[in-house]
């Protein structure tokens, strides 16, 4: 257990990251694991879940929400008004809706949704449904330190907002490319963000997703900016 007020992050492969508090509750973020290829096996299984983020309803974030959510019934499921709606429809519990430029509170973090470029749907048997639009969250613990996830986007200029409002110390971004943005945008996004350290997701996962973190190093020192890779195997913890 972290004693120091941050959470430990362990990701467990493609975009889905494990957050334990220093209480010892869990906070889960775009829940991908059962299917995910990139999950070690003995961390497809949780003893606990106390909130759950869901920056969109793609399955590559969102297929197990459903499941987790029923069998662990955390305090908060957060996501956008139109994806708690569906997962109430499926009798998720304690869903807590909310939009872009929103905070709340959720286990005594203020956790904000941002945008993300994307798009967004929910694949409901063999027919995709409208999923509300894609996010990204900021989580400012209570000691101050924040961090943001930014779900799956492409680079874009208001992410010096993101910096000037919030002051994120750690990002997760992505940077497979082809769905997201590549290396070297991810780099200009550390850029925009002025963050510290930037922990590479989306990534590795299936053939298509190309990017890789030594790319990101390459290209950081490139521009000139001063940020630390933090490179996680999936099961690896920071």
């Amino acid at each position: 257990m972290n004693q120091d007020g941050r959470p430990t992050f362990t990701y467990l492969g493609h975009a889905t990251v494990r957050c334990d508090l220093p209480d010892g509750r869990v906070i889960l973020i775009d829940p991908f694991v059962s299917d995910n290829p990139s999950c070690p096996e003995a961390l497809k299984t949780f003893e606990r879940i106390d909130a759950m983020l869901i920056t969109h309803p793609h399955p590559d974030h969102f297929a197990d929400a459903v499941g987790l959510a029923r069998k662990h019934r955390p305090e908060k499921v957060v996501a956008t008004f139109e994806v708690c709606a569906y997962l109430e429809s499926k009798g998720v519990e304690n869903c807590s809706g909310m939009n872009v430029g929103g905070s709340q509170e959720v286990l005594g973090a203020r956790v904000t949704q941002v945008p993300a470029i994307h798009t967004s749907g929910i694949l409901d048997g063999d027919r995709m449904i409208y999923g509300g639009v894609p996010t990204g969250y900021v989580v400012r613990m209570p000691d101050g330190y924040t961090f943001y996830h930014a779900g799956d986007t492409a680079l874009f200029s208001d992410m010096q907002l993101i910096a000037e409002l919030h002051r994120p110390a750690l990002a997760f971004l992505p940077i497979g490319d082809h769905f997201t943005m590549d290396p070297k945008q991810a780099a200009r996004a550390c850029r925009f963000l002025e963050i510290q350290q930037v922990v590479p997701i989306h990534w590795g996962t299936w053939p298509i997703l190309t990017g890789r973190p030594q790319q990101l190093e390459e290209e950081l020192a490139s521009l000139g900016v001063s940020c630390r890779v933090v490179t996680l195997e999936p099961g690896q913890s920071y």
